[in-house]
């Protein structure tokens, strides 16, 4: 049947080849993350997972979803879109090892105006690299070329990440509570929250995103602030699995300390938390002073170099410390969990360093 006026779907503005040249650019990024229970191709309608193939006695599946938040804006600008990807896993596996979770599988999915094919493989060989580096595998997801909804060069993230556990391994556990240890893991930057606030503090300073970084000569503004989300699960499931002695976990993300800690802490418990034991690094420094930020925004901002909250028993805090160190972590001691019926839920004392 042909139109009167002749129009296509590219006419319209969306490219079906181009789509079609995507799928088959990242099959082979896709092939690299198979992993136990997941070995289809893409391409189908849906991602398969064979969960029996994992071994699991009795499991509970656990789901997360998330995206990368105005990062997103920097890696545009930068035009470097190499390591949002691992963002985006970073963002959803890691809220699940923190229940104990061991992450599966994976799904993205990629909305823009209109499709640059380069550009959409460069976010999704980094998608890619997240999974690898979680050992989970990217068995689909979703291209949507929207014309009209998004800029000319805009795009967005959303990512979905599927991961079991043992019914008996779930965290946090029932025993947390007054005494027990807060150990810290260091993160690997700013990660992916608050770059609203990020982006308005390169604003105020005058810099571009290909100037020098004040806090890291030689590396330009932008590729320092790109900096992807240190993926914990490894180093969490080596250490539990070593010494089952976690109690908790706490994902420092949007929130930080204040409102990530008492996630996991059970009713009339408090963290206090001693920030002057935590090695801050310069980037945080630097949106500091330029600012003019004070500590408690600060510190219900950013993660301001502890990325990922661990609670054990004081009797195990330092042979957990030491396996995380073995893992490749970088730890410190933060505090302690004391009774604290009717006061603030993440207590703080000393101060973050400048």
């Amino acid at each position: 049947m042909q139109g009167r006026n002749g129009l296509t779907y590219r006419d319209a503005g969306v490219d079906i080849d181009a789509g079609n040249a995507l799928v088959d650019r990242i099959k082979p990024l896709v092939k690299a993350t198979r992993r136990v229970g997941a070995d289809a191709d893409i391409g189908g309608f849906g991602g398969l997972f064979d969960l029996k193939a994992c071994g699991y006695r009795d499991p509970v599946l656990v789901a997360a979803n998330d995206g990368v938040g105005t990062k997103l804006r920097v890696a545009i600008e930068a035009d470097r879109h190499g390591t949002v990807g691992i963002d985006l896993v970073a963002m959803s596996v890691n809220d699940l090892v923190v229940q104990g979770a061991e992450p599966l599988f994976f799904l993205d999915y990629f909305a823009t105006g209109k499709l640059s094919v380069d550009t959409a493989a460069d976010v999704i060989a980094g998608i890619a690299e997240g999974c690898r580096i979680a050992g989970c595998a990217l068995i689909g997801g979703e291209t949507a070329e929207m014309p009209g909804m998004y800029a000319d060069g805009d795009y967005d993230l959303a990512g979905f990440a599927v991961g079991a556990v043992e019914r008996d391994g779930i965290l946090p556990r029932r025993d947390v509570g007054a005494g027990d240890v807060v150990l810290g893991l260091a993160s690997s930057g700013v990660h992916s929250n608050g770059y609203s606030l990020v982006r308005k503090i390169v604003e105020r300073s005058g810099l571009s995103y290909g100037d020098d970084a004040p806090f890291a000569p030689g590396t330009s503004l932008g590729e320092a602030l790109l900096a992807p989300t240190r993926i914990y699960v490894k180093s969490v499931l080596a250490v539990q699995r070593e010494t089952g002695a976690l109690k908790a976990l706490a994902h420092v993300t949007g929130g930080g300390f204040v409102d990530n800690i008492p996630r996991v802490l059970p009713e009339k418990v408090s963290a206090r938390i001693d920030l002057s034991a935590v090695a801050v690094p310069p980037v945080f420094g630097w949106l500091a002073r330029e600012g003019g930020l004070d500590e408690a925004e600060m510190v219900r901002t950013f993660n301001c170099g502890v990325g990922m909250i661990v609670v054990v028993a004081a009797a195990d805090a330092d042979r957990v410390a030491a396996a995380f160190a073995a893992a490749g972590e970088t730890v410190c001691r933060l505090g302690v969990l004391e009774a604290d019926a009717d006061g603030p839920r993440t207590l703080f004392e000393g101060r973050l360093a400048s």
